[in-house]
């Protein structure tokens, strides 16, 4: 069977949804491929999930922070209680919601295995069985996401090891859970679990949150310790066994050993693209996927003289996560219907059609104990971009609103500023609740907005957004300029 329709997508995540619903809204005919559930990794078995079964424990610790509510709660957390309503908002990991809203938008959906053959070609081996071959007339664009990787440590993929998705879609916690990694997933599951009342062991070869602010991963390992959980740093596995008895045995390279009922591999990402007929247009199959600003895979065949494939989400490998990819999608989508309907490209830095924002204002929020979020640029990274950089830090304990949220409130925030622009290029905020705050930081990255207007945007009292004000004044007020003196020697 062969097929011809404008826009085939492979892969089904929120980010294929979003590039397939940008096209179809355009009035192009498009088709999406997905060979398991509609709205992918992060609906199932990754951020959706993962954040259910943090937030219920969360919502516990903050009761019993702020006196006068602390004395009304007279019993623990409800474990079956959080698993029901992580299988509620899963939808007991059914997708029919999701084939319904693409029929009643008119986007057909190919269940099945897509892989390219050739330029605008897709053969999809359907998951009840044959094959039928989709040609596009304008683009194909590549959403396929990322796997959990295994490292090569001996014994560990014999032990059976957890991934996120295990973790994430348990019916019974363990007693005693080991987690190799320091990352996101590893923090956040290490959260849950110890939230859950699991015995949980955390072994990193560095420190947490590497990508983040040195205070950020300093004060999650602080309030996981807090929970009850260890926090091995500077270790690593060098032998994983799985024992008849079920347990698993994890030998250190520092001479000792931790035991186990399960073990959560957390130590990166890789594409899925091994599958995906990278061969056929002259592409290395397994790596990620360069591309360029609009999401066109650079090195594809006949993919210069008229552009068809694009690559969106992780496997592109330029932000790894939902809503930066999902970012990326609207972007492609926009400019492949643009671009087929003959319309005006907007691919100039900020445009429309690109994904300018990949590069200097990513927004992450690591829902751990405490939270961690962070926008742009750490100091260090902003050094290594060569630019002159200045930080302001505060504690939350500055603010009213901080101590009025929760007894003893800790955190800490911290704004990283251009000298020579006099701009935001970088933000991180560490304390209960933080997350609210991200998006006020992505919005004077993103606007390049002056320190100097920064003042003017006055913070409502009392609310925790007054550390905004308390940043500002650590900062210090631009001096003054005399009007009589020029402003540069061009000028002069």
């Amino acid at each position: 069977m062969q097929r011809e329709v404008d826009v085939i997508v492979v892969g089904g995540g929120p980010v294929g949804e979003n590039a397939a619903d940008r096209a179809r809204a355009a009035g192009l005919e498009v088709v999406l491929v997905e060979r398991e559930l509609v709205g992918g990794e992060c609906s199932y078995w990754a951020c959706i999930p993962s954040k259910t079964l943090l937030r219920s424990a969360a919502a516990l610790r903050a009761v019993q922070r702020v006196g006068g509510a602390r004395e009304a709660v007279t019993g623990g957390l409800d474990v079956p209680a959080v698993l029901a309503r992580r299988d509620y908002w899963v939808s007991d990991w059914s997708d029919q919601g999701g084939a319904d809203w693409l029929e009643s938008i008119g986007i057909g959906l190919e269940r099945g295995h897509g892989r390219l053959d050739g330029a605008r070609r897709v053969i999809v081996e359907r998951t009840g069985g044959g094959e039928i071959v989709y040609l596009a007339r304008h683009a194909v664009v590549v959403a396929t996401g990322s796997d959990p990787v295994v490292p090569p440590i001996a014994g560990l993929a014999e032990a059976r090891p957890w991934t996120s998705r295990e973790a994430t879609s348990v019916t019974e916690p363990p007693a005693r859970l080991a987690i190799i990694g320091g990352g996101v997933v590893a923090v956040e599951m290490a959260t849950a679990y110890a939230g859950f009342g699991t015995e949980v062991t955390v072994l990193a070869r560095s420190g947490l949150l590497g990508g983040m602010e040195p205070f950020a991963g300093e004060a999650v390992a602080a309030g996981l310790r807090g929970l009850g959980a260890s926090v091995r740093l500077g270790v690593q596995p060098t032998l994983v066994e799985r024992r008849e008895s079920g347990e698993v045995v994890i030998t250190l390279d520092d001479g000792g050993s931790i035991t186990a009922d399960e073990v959560l591999v957390a130590t990166g990402r890789k594409p899925r693209t091994e599958r995906l007929g990278l061969e056929t247009i002259g592409l290395e199959p397994g790596g990620w996927v360069d591309v360029d600003d609009t999401m066109l895979v650079t090195g594809a065949a006949d993919n210069d003289d008229r552009p068809w494939l694009y690559a969106v989400g992780d496997l592109n490998h330029r932000a790894l996560l939902t809503h930066q990819g999902k970012y990326q999608a609207r972007a492609a989508g926009d400019l492949i219907a643009a671009r087929a309907l003959g319309r005006p490209e907007q691919t100039n830095p900020w445009g429309a059609h690109v994904a300018t924002a990949d590069h200097s204002a990513v927004p992450q929020v690591v829902f751990a104990e405490p939270e961690a979020v962070s926008v742009g640029l750490t100091v260090a990274a902003a050094e290594r971009a060569g630019l002159h950089v200045r930080a302001a830090d505060v504690a939350f304990s500055s603010v009213s609103g901080a101590g009025i949220l929760a007894d003893d409130y800790e955190g800490r925030a911290r704004l990283v500023v251009d000298e020579e622009r006099g701009t935001v290029v970088g933000a991180t905020f560490v304390g209960q609740d933080v997350a609210e705050l991200l998006q006020s930081a992505t919005i004077a990255i993103v606007g390049e907005v002056p320190i100097d207007r920064l003042w003017h945007a006055v913070p409502a009292f009392p609310t925790m957004s007054e550390v905004w004000l308390r940043l500002l004044e650590a900062l210090g007020r631009p001096a003054a300029k005399d009007a009589s003196e020029p402003e540069s020697e061009e000028a002069a």
